[in-house]
């Protein structure tokens, strides 16, 4: 038989409680529509309550922004075995995987939300970048990248982040055909990065000298290739 008496939670379990209703709320709507009221009432506690854990909505909002960057950040972990392009497709998967989850919450995550301007809220976002930089760098197996190959790493989880915020607004293409695309475009930035410096060139080479003719970075090849008998009908350019 039971007393229908609810156990009282404890300060940090309430705190946590709040967070992940907030979190909840978040994916769904830009945190700058959801109230106090809202999150009280989804969470089962009055909106007085949510104020004795929290000093107000900003801090609320950073603590779910905390939780969220935690998450998103683990997502780039990735067990350094295999090919480099397979790994960087499962990465992309998982962290699609979270976009598509959190919509809203992600945008609201990389572009500051209602905390815009905050500096706990743009370090939070530069820990989720720095993150995703030093995983791709593991995978790389460099320690202390050159700049064209820190150049490289830095503007590829730059591009990733803007594809993925822009997808978001529409979804017009296919998310699997964006997460090889970016895996695509890592091996197209290295590739004419490789062109000028002779670092970047031996990475590239020992990089495609691991990877399958049917992995992702094969399938770039064979693409390429496919376009060869078109671009041979097309002039060359005039030297002035």
């Amino acid at each position: 038989m039971t007393t229908g008496v609810r156990r009282r939670m404890g300060v940090e379990e309430r705190r946590q409680q709040l967070i992940g209703v907030a979190l909840e709320l978040f994916s769904h709507r830009s945190p700058d529509d959801v109230s106090i009221d809202e999150i009280a009432a989804a969470a089962g506690i009055s909106r007085p309550l949510v104020y004795h854990y929290f000093p107000g909505k900003q801090s609320l909002y950073e603590a779910a922004l905390r939780r969220a960057a935690d998450e998103l950040a683990a997502h780039f972990l990735e067990p350094p075995e295999g090919p480099l392009g397979a790994r960087l497709l499962r990465v992309m998967g998982r962290f699609f995987d979270f976009v598509e989850e959190h919509g809203p919450g992600f945008s609201a995550l990389m572009r500051g939300g209602p905390a815009v301007g905050s500096s706990r809220t743009n370090a939070m976002i530069d820990e989720v970048r720095q993150a995703a930089y030093d995983q791709i760098l593991a995978h790389l197996g460099i320690d202390d990248p050159s700049p064209r190959i820190a150049l490289v790493v830095r503007s590829w989880v730059s591009l990733a982040e803007s594809t993925a915020l822009i997808w978001l607004d529409g979804r017009r293409i296919p998310r699997a055909e964006l997460e090889l695309q970016l895996v695509h475009d890592f091996a197209a930035l290295a590739a004419v990065s490789a062109a000028y410096d002779e670092e970047m060139a031996a990475l590239l080479v020992r990089i495609l000298a691991d990877e399958p003719m049917d992995g992702p970075f094969g399938d770039l090849v064979g693409r390429l290739m496919e376009l060869v008998p078109a671009m041979a009908k097309v002039p060359a350019p005039r030297l002035r």
